[in-house]
């Protein structure tokens, strides 16, 4: 409690040492310009005068400004550029207010005997004032960093300071269950943006101050670790707070969310590292839950590639909606049994089925239909990795569009109601073999659809962020080795969404489906790579280009700056979720079926060129630029 009490004095201390230093630089800014204006002319002794007289009333007024425009709660390291604004309107209301209070005086003052200043000395003052300004915060944050540094060298070795980000329940329990390991942790304290609990304390542990303050309180701490603690939280305060962490090069673990706090079950152990999920600069997607439980619930529903990243979480879900039966099919049997694992010890009761094959295999393609029946097929099997691709094109064309193929006319002949397709905003637009593959996809399911009795639909989205192979993934593996971390081209721009949010998607598009349909989601802004490898180093603690390097590998062969998600000649159309677009589909060339044939006959072929054939079908895919 002791230690708490002489952080909150030196805070105070050090708030009021700047008080008279802005007082301080004021005055002097003032007395420059006054010097420089008037010294030797005419009256100058009389206005200096007048100056020394008015002296304290400068000070007061820097003081009261200052305060009211809220400069002592920049951390001037972090400083924005409205922060600057705000010093440059504070300094010129200071000059203003003080040149007012001289006029003032002069009319009061009898006989003439306090001399005004001359005009431009105000507006000069300003400049010296700021350039002083400027100069103190300058030589106080490389102080700073020479004095943590002095602190670092002598800290006790095997000791973690932390600091609590959340005053609740959920920060209080976290909190108790560090006391009892006293000797690993050393808790510097809390920060709370709730003002009633400014200066109380938890469990011993003093509220320091608000979120917007963790850059200053951990550099003057030397804290280690941040540990975000607040279980309800909406997802732009969660941005907003998590990019406080970050700035601070501390390492950050967040805990999961509201569902622990059940019973009082919460402890160090379900805190995590933070994820660059968790700093989304959006709200997550949501469904419309009554829509998929009903045409989920009671139904038979198939997913190839369920063993993969989209795949897993497909079956996840739909296993928690109740279906009739559940049918895994994948050619990985390693994920096939992991998933089948998982999904036995979360839904004892559930009717599922786990077979091992290949969507290329048109005969064990009949056999699953026609045995299981399903009524609602996700086709989620599929090789995406964009390089590989690029170098086995034969393999992405037997797996994606001749599996796609297979698996669209097992489907019609067992009379499915539904099959959703998972497609990529790679097929737009396509520079690379997997995207034109895709795009083939696309046209295999919109002509089905018009063939059959079955609804055939597309889901189009981004990147998944997690997903198997994917860029964040490789980030955390390279930064935990201690770098460099690679990034293939420093404006290289990505649209991203986490798994759940797919498949969150995917399932509602497959309620909408009417059949024939591209959905497309808002994703809105699209998401830096580099700053995404940026972010996660220092939510990782260490910095970026300093601790862990950042290195251009040049970008992939079929490899874009920016992905698109409709081609020019798609329009959209709204559906019941304003976060998802229909795309208007493309008339198809009347011979596509056979350019399907001819390509299904070529690949047999030992000179087989498949980038030209894939360019005759799909007309918008462009290699040269790639």
């Amino acid at each position: 409690m002791n230690e708490m009490k002489k952080i909150v004095w030196l805070s105070r201390l050090k708030a009021i040492g700047w008080m008279v230093l802005d007082a301080v630089i004021l005055n002097v800014g003032t007395a420059l310009a006054l010097l420089i204006e008037q010294y030797g002319a005419d009256g100058f002794a009389g206005m200096l005068k007048s100056f020394l007289l008015t002296v304290p009333i400068m000070a007061l007024l820097t003081v009261l400004i200052f305060y009211a425009l809220h400069n002592y709660r920049v951390i001037w390291k972090y400083a924005r550029i409205k922060d600057v604004y705000r010093l440059l309107l504070s300094v010129s209301a200071v000059e203003l207010l003080y040149f007012g209070v001289h006029v003032l005086i002069a009319q009061l003052a009898a006989g003439g005997s306090f001399a005004l200043l001359k005009l431009s000395v105000y507006p000069i003052g300003a400049v010296f004032s700021l350039a002083l300004l400027t100069l103190s915060k300058l030589f106080a944050r490389q102080f700073g960093k020479r004095s943590r540094a002095s602190a670092e060298s002598v800290k006790e070795q095997g000791t973690e300071k932390l600091l609590i980000v959340g005053g609740g329940d959920a920060g209080a329990m976290i909190i108790r269950d560090l006391k009892n390991q006293a000797e690993r942790y050393d808790i510097a304290g809390i920060v709370d943006d709730a003002r009633e609990k400014q200066g109380q304390s938890v469990y011993g542990v003093r509220v320091l101050g608000t979120c917007e303050q963790i850059p200053e309180i951990a550099e003057r701490l030397n804290v280690d670790t941040i540990l975000f603690c607040i279980a309800t939280c909406t997802p732009a305060d969660r941005v907003r707070i998590l990019n406080f962490c970050a700035a601070t090069g501390c390492q950050v673990k967040v805990l999961p969310g509201v569902a622990q706090l059940i019973d009082g079950k919460i402890d160090r152990g379900l805190l995590r590292k933070v994820e660059i999920e968790d700093l989304l600069e959006r709200d997550p997607i949501r469904i419309d839950n009554a829509s998929v439980l009903g045409y989920v619930r009671g139904r038979t529903i198939l997913v190839t590639g369920g063993g993969g990243s989209i795949g897993s979480e497909l079956c996840r879900q739909v296993a928690a909606n109740a279906p009739r039966r559940l049918v895994i099919f994948d050619i990985y049997e390693n994920n096939a049994y992991a998933i089948q694992n998982e999904l036995k010890r979360a839904y004892p009761a559930l009717d599922l089925q786990v077979l091992i094959g290949s969507v290329r295999d048109e005969k064990r393609l009949d056999e699953l239909f026609f045995e299981h029946r399903p009524e609602i097929v996700f086709h989620a099997a599929a090789h995406k990795h964009v390089p590989l691709m690029e170098d086995s094109p034969n393999e992405a064309i037997k797996n994606n569009v001749l599996g796609t193929d297979k698996t669209a006319t097992a489907a019609a002949n067992a009379g499915v109601k539904k099959v959703v397709l998972i497609s990529t905003d790679k097929a737009v637009n396509p520079t690379n073999v997997m995207g034109t593959t895709k795009r083939v996809c696309e046209m295999i399911v919109q002509t089905y659809d018009a063939r059959s009795k079955t609804e055939y639909v597309a889901v189009r989205f981004g990147n998944v962020l997690g997903s198997n192979g994917s860029v964040v993934p490789l980030f955390k593996e390279q930064i935990a080795k201690g770098g460099p971390v690679t990034v293939t081209h420093p404006d290289i721009i990505r649209y991203f969404m986490t798994i759940p949010e797919a498949v969150a998607l995917v399932l509602q598009a497959g309620a909408l489906a009417k059949g024939g349909e591209i959905f497309v989601l808002d994703m809105g802004k699209p998401v830096r790579i580099l700053d995404m490898a940026e972010k996660l180093i220092r939510l990782s603690g260490f910095e970026p280009y300093t601790d862990i390097k950042i290195e251009f590998s040049g970008l992939r062969p079929g490899e874009k700056l920016y992905e698109e998600l409709l081609m020019d000649e798609e329009g959209l159309s709204k559906t019941e979720n304003t976060l998802i677009h229909i795309g208007k589909p493309i008339k198809l060339a009347p011979d596509f079926l056979q350019r399907l044939e001819k390509l299904r006959e070529d690949l047999q072929k030992e000179d087989f060129d498949a980038k030209k054939e894939l360019k005759d079908i799909v007309p918008t895919y462009h290699p040269d630029k790639g």
